[in-house]
């Protein structure tokens, strides 16, 4: 995650949540937002409810890794805030599959540019 900052303050997640838009995926949801800076921010959300700690890191690792091979495929200028439908079952939870979701949602924003795709 060379050009991209992590979110970590709630204010930073509520402000993707009320002005930014929403992308649904297979797997994952996505609420983006543009910002003016030559760099992007990623915020991860999993429930509580959903599993225990150590799943929900899994799940936190896996999605962390797909951004990190596809960050030199999109723009830069946008913050994003990856969830985890919570229907669906965490054994789904494969990096192939977060991998072609998270590049689908890419897809729709408009901000994939397919230049580079690390596999």
């Amino acid at each position: 995650m060379k050009r991209t900052i992590k979110l970590k303050k709630n204010f930073e997640f509520q402000n993707a949540f009320k002005r930014g838009k929403f992308v649904g995926g297979n797997f994952l949801d996505c609420f983006y937002l543009k910002n003016n800076k030559n760099i992007n921010y990623i915020g991860i959300a999993i429930s509580s409810k959903l599993c225990n700690a150590v799943k929900r890191n899994r799940i936190k690792r896996i999605i962390r890794e797909a951004y990190q091979r596809l960050e030199n495929s999109i723009q830069q200028g946008t913050t994003f805030v990856f969830l985890w439908k919570k229907k669906k079952d965490i054994a789904e939870c494969t990096f192939q599959n977060v991998k072609d979701d998270m590049m689908m949602i890419f897809k729709k924003i408009g901000i994939y540019i397919n230049e580079k795709d690390n596999d």
